[in-house]
């Protein structure tokens, strides 16, 4: 058995002390990585959405690869507040400092930048090189950065890696 306050130091830094099976904290991993998925769906709308609008010929028309950095960004703020409130939030209101929000913003910008950028690619890749639909080539992309956006944010940003759960 590993203590709450243990599992609580890697998902909400909370100090509970009930017991809680491995299992239990799977299905907790599990449950945010559904979560994350669920909030990714919704900065897969704001990004298409933004892509379409920015890149479309029958709207602006612009560069692809500046409607896609613009289109990912406006997806990552949304999918940011979305996991901070929901995915990542700490069940028992544990109440965070204005500065460890901050700080959890600039590195999920980062992580995901990193994520962007290989998104980036990924539609070049798919579009440009292999002549595939647009859209089916950014959704493409998307899917396959949410596993590193995950892994990134949950290990490092808000400390959720089951590694720690052991220690």
């Amino acid at each position: 058995m590993i203590s709450e306050k243990r599992v609580d130091s890697w998902l909400c830094r909370d100090g509970g002390e009930k017991q809680v099976s491995l299992p239990r904290i799977l299905v907790e991993r599990l449950t945010q990585f559904l979560k994350f998925c669920i909030v990714g769906g919704t900065g897969v709308f704001v990004d298409m959405a933004f892509l379409y609008l920015l890149a479309d010929p029958s709207q602006l028309g612009l560069d692809v690869t500046l409607s896609k950095l613009c289109a990912a960004q406006a997806a990552m703020i949304n999918n940011f507040i979305w996991n901070e409130l929901w995915t990542f939030r700490c069940e028992e209101g544990a109440t965070q400092s204005r500065d460890g929000v901050l700080c959890r913003l600039l590195l999920f910008n980062g992580f995901c930048a990193i994520g962007i950028g290989l998104a980036v690619f990924l539609l070049h890749v798919f579009h440009t090189w292999l002549g595939w639909n647009l859209y089916l080539s950014n959704l493409l992309a998307i899917v396959l950065v949410t596993l590193w956006n995950f892994e990134m944010n949950a290990r490092f940003n808000w400390k959720t890696d089951l590694n720690k759960a052991g220690n």
